[in-house]
C-alpha cells in the first residue's frame, strides 16, 4: 500500500513538471490603434481636435465606441489563436489612461493585460506602449529611447530644423518569456506626411539596431523583437539596410535580423493602404537568436500557408474590420473618413508572429 501511495505521489509531482517542460507557444503582435484619444485635454499636447468641442466632436459616446472596437479586434485575434497575445505593442495612443480604459473592456478584461508606457515628446501627444500578460511575460526593465540626430546619415536639415523636430520615442522592454530573456522594441517612426524624408525613418531603424546590438553584447543569447508602424515597407532602407532585415532565415547572420513580412509584402499582403497602394508598414522583425534558435528553445514559427508557401507572420484581416463598399472597399474600416466619424476600427490591420519551442 505504501509503495502504491509513493508511486502516485511521484506521478502527481511529475505532471506539472511535464507541463512546465512541454511545448510553449506565444503570440507577439503589433497594432496601430489609429488615434485612441480620450475626451479630456492633456496639458501641453495638441489634442484639441479630439475634444467634445473640437473638429472631430470627440464625445464620450464616440470614445466608448472606439474602445469597444479596439477590444473587439484583440478578442477576435484571441478567438482565432485560442490564446491572447503574450505581448502586444500598440501605437497612436494618447496616454496611459486610454490604455487603462482599453484593457478593462469586457471583451478582453480576462486577459489581465498590464501596461508599459511613457509620455513622449510628440506634439500631438501620441505615444507607443506595450501590453503584456504578467502570467507569461515578467518585465525586468523598460526605457523610453528618444530620437536623436547622432548619426552619419545625411538628413538634409538645418540645425534649427533638427532642434524643432519632434517625434515618438522608441520603447524598449526587457524581460522573461517562457523562462528565456527577451527584449521588445515598439516604434512609430516619423510619418511620410508633409514630405518627411526617408532619412528620418532610417535613423529610427539605426537607433533600434544599435540598441539591439548593445543588448546582445550585454546579454548573450537574448531574443529581440522590434515592432511598430515604421511608415516604411520591409524593403525600405530603415528596415532592409539599417535594421539589416533579411527575407530568409538562412540569410540571417549573427548581427542580422529576420524580416518575415518582407516576403509577405512581395506576395501581395497589405496591412494598410497609402496613396492608393497596399503596404506593410506594421512590421515585426526578429534578431538572429530568435530566428536561428536552438531546438527546444523559443523560435519564430511559420503560421500562414498560402499556395504552397509558408510565411512567418500574419496580417490579421477580418470582414468586420474591412470597408465593404464605396471608394475604399477592401481597405481597413477606419474611424474617420473625409473628416467624418464612421465608427470603424483602424486604418491599419494588426500583425503578429508566433514563437514556440516545438
Amino acid at each position: 500500500m505504501k509503495k502504491i501511495i509513493y508511486v502516485m505521489i511521484i506521478l502527481l509531482l511529475a505532471v506539472p513538471m511535464a507541463i512546465a517542460g512541454g511545448k510553449k507557444s506565444y503570440v507577439i503582435g503589433f497594432y496601430n490603434l489609429e488615434n485612441l484619444f480620450d475626451t479630456v485635454h492633456d496639458e501641453g499636447k495638441n489634442d484639441y481636435e479630439f475634444l467634445p468641442d473640437g473638429a472631430n466632436n470627440w464625445t464620450d459616446a464616440k470614445y466608448d465606441k472606439k474602445l469597444h472596437n479596439m477590444a473587439k479586434v484583440i478578442r477576435a485575434m484571441k478567438d482565432d489563436n485560442k490564446v491572447y497575445h503574450a505581448v502586444l505593442g500598440v501605437s497612436e495612443i494618447e496616454n496611459r489612461h486610454v490604455l487603462e480604459d482599453l484593457v478593462t473592456m469586457p471583451e478582453i478584461a480576462d486577459a489581465n493585460f498590464q501596461i508599459v508606457h511613457y509620455d513622449g515628446p510628440d506634439r500631438r501627444g501620441v505615444d507607443v506602449a506595450l501590453l503584456y500578460r504578467p502570467d507569461l511575460f515578467q518585465v525586468l526593465e523598460s526605457r523610453s529611447i528618444p530620437f536623436d540626430f547622432n548619426s552619419e546619415i545625411d538628413f538634409g536639415m538645418t540645425d534649427e530644423d533638427k532642434a524643432h523636430f519632434r517625434t515618438r520615442d522608441i520603447l524598449m522592454v526587457r524581460g522573461m518569456l517562457g523562462g528565456e530573456m527577451f527584449a521588445f522594441f515598439v516604434a512609430h517612426l516619423p510619418s511620410r506626411i508633409g514630405g518627411k524624408s526617408t532619412a528620418l525613418r532610417s535613423r529610427g531603424g539605426e537607433i533600434m539596431y544599435n540598441e539591439s546590438m548593445k543588448l546582445m553584447e550585454k546579454y548573450p543569447g537574448i531574443k529581440i523583437v522590434a515592432m511598430g508602424d515604421m511608415n516604411d515597407n520591409p524593403t525600405d532602407d530603415s528596415m532592409a539596410v539599417y535594421m539589416r532585415g533579411k527575407e530568409k532565415i538562412g540569410e540571417v547572420g549573427r548581427e542580422d535580423f529576420f524580416s518575415p513580412f518582407l516576403s509577405m509584402l512581395k506576395a501581395g499582403y497589405s496591412s494598410l493602404y497609402y496613396q492608393g497602394g497596399g503596404n506593410i508598414y506594421d512590421i515585426i522583425i526578429v534578431n538572429s537568436n530568435l530566428a536561428n534558435a536552438p531546438k527546444g528553445t523559443l523560435k519564430i514559427q511559420p503560421i500562414v500557408k498560402n499556395q504552397g508557401k509558408k510565411y512567418y507572420g500574419r496580417v490579421f484581416r477580418k470582414d468586420f474590420m474591412t470597408q465593404q463598399d464605396g471608394q475604399y472597399a477592401g481597405t481597413p474600416f477606419r474611424t474617420f473618413s473625409g473628416g467624418a466619424f464612421i465608427g470603424g476600427f483602424s486604418d491599419h490591420y494588426p500583425t503578429y508572429i508566433v514563437v514556440s519551442n516545438k
